[in-house]
């Protein structure tokens, strides 16, 4: 039970600014910090569910499209940001590297450049416009399984990856030392998340579609940048979550 806590704090601590009571623990090993990968669906229904009662209280309230903004709003402040600024850094790398080790200099960069700023804005329009067109009785489900979706992105995009950098960074732990018992625990705990809230069978080929694309897009950062970094792995957090804003119109009439 107490490894069970320190691998979920763990993820919360990393994945959330939120303070979790009992948390602290004065060393943690890399093997410590891929366990935690398991736990990354469970904290992004956590997350979820805040979306959820967030937006009942502000519907309420206020008009759907400044719930949607403020919904919004809430996800970057409770998660600090930690992915755009993963999605901003990929992009700049993409937009300004001439080959995987300018490339990852960029990255590297603390600056966000211009094309990567323009990247977020485009990201976050994104986001508001999907939700704007969510189905109104998909709408709930949507919100409570999204960010578990993108977390779950990657636990399944740190699979059987290299690290690109000789000299390690945060990612490389999580790269280096995640197992099949992590991924399965992951995606085991999203299955029955998206079973509880949609139809199973919809639940199914979502995550089969979705480990399709994910790791099409983990083989293409490979080619670019000669393995997958943190700031990729938030990337693709991020337009994972957007795709699936995207197409919820279509899952919710199709499937």
């Amino acid at each position: 039970m107490k490894a069970m806590w320190s691998s979920f704090s763990l993820a919360w601590n990393f994945l959330t600014i939120v303070p979790l009571p009992f948390s602290r623990q004065s060393h943690v090993n890399p093997q410590m910090l891929a366990t935690s990968f398991g736990w990354y669906p469970f904290v992004g229904f956590l997350l979820g569910t805040i979306l959820v009662m967030s937006d009942r209280l502000l519907l309420s309230v206020l008009s759907e499209p400044m719930t949607n903004m403020l919904l919004l709003t809430i996800l970057v402040v409770v998660t600090g940001g930690l992915h755009l600024d993963g999605l901003a850094d990929t992009i700049d790398g993409l937009a300004g590297g001439k080959d995987s080790t300018h490339r990852l200099a960029i990255m590297r960069d603390s600056q966000v450049g211009a094309i990567g700023a323009t990247g977020l804005i485009l990201a976050i329009g994104l986001r508001y416009t999907g939700l704007s067109s969510l189905p109104p009785g998909g709408r709930e489900s949507l919100l409570f399984c999204l960010p578990a979706l993108g977390r779950w992105s990657m636990v399944v995009g740190s699979w059987k990856v290299s690290y690109p950098r000789p000299e390690g960074g945060v990612a490389s732990a999580f790269i280096q030392y995640i197992s099949v018992r992590d991924v399965i625990m992951a995606t085991m705990i999203l299955a029955m998340g998206l079973m509880w809230a949609v139809h199973p069978m919809r639940a199914v080929l979502l995550i089969l579609a979705l480990v399709i694309m994910i790791r099409f897009i983990v083989w293409g950062a490979s080619r670019l940048f000669g393995g997958v970094t943190g700031d990729v792995l938030g990337a693709l957090n991020e337009v994972t979550e957007i795709i699936v804003l995207l197409c919820a119109p279509w899952l919710v009439n199709r499937l």
